[in-house]
Parts: C-alpha cells; structure tokens; sequence
C-alpha cells in the first residue's frame, strides 16, 4: 500500500483526496490518502505529496506530483497517475 498526501488549503485537499481515491481505485493502486495541512505535511513521510505548482517548491526533497485542479477528474488523472502507478510498483 503506498502513501498519498493532498496538501492544499481550505478545504481542497480534502476535495482532491477523494478524487485522487477515485483514480486509485479505478486504476488498481493500492493507496491510503490523507488530505493534510501544508505545515503538518512538512514533517510527514510519505510516497507522494500531491499539491499545487504554488506549494510544490517547498518540498524540497520530497516525491511531488503537481496538480492543476483540484476537482476536475479529468486533469487530476493526466496529472498524478503515472506518479501513482510509479510508486506503486
């Protein structure tokens, strides 16, 4: 099972957190998904961070997919779903 954190802000990681379930379980990946605060994030482990362009840049050293909508499915998937399907392996 891989690790997954949504870090947004207000709300919206929550949002992708369920969208980035969605794509998990319809591609097959097993993945427990936590929508998390931008601070709390910074001291997490986890196989890959998904985030905005804006929050990326601070996860230095970290496994980052950027995404460029929080709700729309479509874009999420073309997205983060090669960076899932890699960590899953």
């Amino acid at each position: 099972m891989i690790s997954v954190l949504t870090v947004c802000g207000n709300g919206s990681s929550l949002m992708l957190k369920m969208k980035i379930e969605e794509i998990c379980a319809e591609n097959g990946i097993d993945a427990q998904v936590e929508s998390i605060d931008f601070n709390a994030a910074q001291g997490r482990k986890a196989d890959l961070i998904v985030t905005v362009k804006e929050l990326a840049e601070q996860f230095d050293d970290k496994n980052v997919a950027i995404v460029r909508s929080y709700i729309n499915k479509k874009k999420i998937t073309e997205d983060v779903l090669e960076a899932l399907k890699q960590v899953a392996q």
